[in-house]
């Protein structure tokens, strides 16, 4: 099995990639702009938002991982670079320009992502006069700590993790506490191993483990106009058994979707949500959804309130499903049957203290058939109320 790390643990990028990390003050004095560079150029896969509002760094990408090659991926923070229209568009394609001059390489081999404030131009002269002064890697910087740090807006933690296959290593950086119901992946994600993989095969074992990781993970059910995970391959490590690297890379994906889910904008919970017997997965998939999303849900949560009529609740809500017959459904608070039938004063007590910890588990068996899915969420706090209200003031 894969050895997946917290953030308590040092790690550093796999070999032949290097960070370079940089205050250019586009909102603060913490640090907002990120570039992590291959030595050779490397295989790639990555997914983005569908929202119909998506930002021009998210367009000018696309176009970029087409031929499933790149040499570097940038992160701006604080700043989205969404509804920023023509001028917005020039200015992450000069991104990507300044960032592959410096490293000697097309910018098309550049993924530019952007996270922040909706609807403001980037700060172009502070970030032609930073560009102007990079250099071509390998940069000092090999931490993950380091570059998870800086892609954060309001995060309160930094999220990386990391597993093994082989030889090979996966390394994973992640940003987003809010405005996160994921519609391909969610926040921003990137991945990068010295593993080699040829990009066809990236592609295929990337989106499945984004599928049940990051598109299975939501804190606020908005899903944000700037979404971007990519991986990025660059093979130095040598082949690695294709299933193996499947299991470390989901490893990976779903470390950073719990710990995005921990750090929810206001959460003081992890919420997991598991439901099964389902006609399919899809159907489980949708459920749990219906369960993580549920407002009355993630306040019982937050309040330690063993209210499982919310979760019954949330599970009708899926009307179009008529095969969920509430006769044949089995809710559980972690390893608590909840309904049917009653719970004595023995299982209140079980039961306080399940919804008192850090991971609160709800799970329902439908009763119709093998299909299960697994989500990943967090309680709803007046926090996250106050972090949003305040958030561009």
């Amino acid at each position: 099995m894969p050895d997946c790390l917290t953030v308590t643990d040092t790690v550093s990028l796999p070999t032949g990639f290097s960070a370079h990390v940089a205050n250019i003050g586009i909102k603060d004095t913490s640090t907002d702009f990120l570039v992590v560079a291959s030595e050779v150029t490397a295989t790639a896969a990555a997914v983005f938002t569908r929202s119909r509002f998506a930002g021009p760094s998210v367009l000018l990408s696309r176009r970029h991982i087409d031929d499933g090659r790149l040499r570097a991926a940038l992160v701006v923070s604080k700043n989205a670079n969404v509804a920023t229209g023509p001028q917005g568009a020039a200015n992450a394609a000069e991104l990507a320009l300044g960032v592959g001059q410096a490293l000697g390489c097309d910018p098309s081999e550049v993924l530019v992502t952007s996270t922040g404030v909706i609807g403001r131009q980037y700060p172009m002269e502070l970030i032609r006069a930073h560009l102007s002064t990079l250099v071509a890697g390998p940069y000092p910087i090999t931490d993950a700590l380091t570059a998870a740090t800086a892609m954060m807006t309001t995060d309160t933690v930094a999220k990386f993790a990391q597993a093994t296959v082989g030889k090979a290593r996966i390394v994973g950086l992640a940003k987003g506490v809010g405005m996160i119901e994921p519609d391909m992946a969610t926040m921003i994600s990137l991945i990068f191993t010295d593993a080699e993989i040829a990009a066809d095969e990236l592609d295929v074992r990337f989106r499945a483990a984004v599928d049940v990781s990051f598109n299975s993970l939501s804190v606020d059910t908005d899903t944000s106009t700037s979404d971007t995970a990519a991986i990025l391959a660059n093979g130095l490590a040598g082949p690695v058994d294709l299933d193996e690297f499947s299991v470390a890379l989901n490893s990976v994906c779903r470390s950073l979707t719990r710990q995005l889910a921990r750090d929810g904008e206001g959460a003081t919970k992890l919420l997991v949500v598991n439901v099964s017997g389902a006609r399919d997965d899809a159907q489980a998939k949708r459920v749990a959804k219906a369960i993580v999303n549920s407002p009355l849900v993630k306040t019982a949560i937050h309040g330690a309130d063993p209210n499982w009529g919310r979760v019954a609740a949330a599970i009708g809500k899926c009307a179009d499903d008529t095969d969920i017959d509430q006769e044949r459904v089995v809710i559980r608070f972690g390893e608590q049957q909840v309904y049917p039938g009653g719970v004595d004063d023995a299982g209140l007590a079980r039961l306080a203290e399940t919804m008192r910890a850090e991971e609160v588990l709800v799970a329902a068996d439908l009763g119709i058939d093998v299909g299960s899915w697994t989500v990943y969420g967090c309680d709803l706090s007046d926090g996250y109320i106050r972090i949003n209200a305040d958030y561009t003031t």
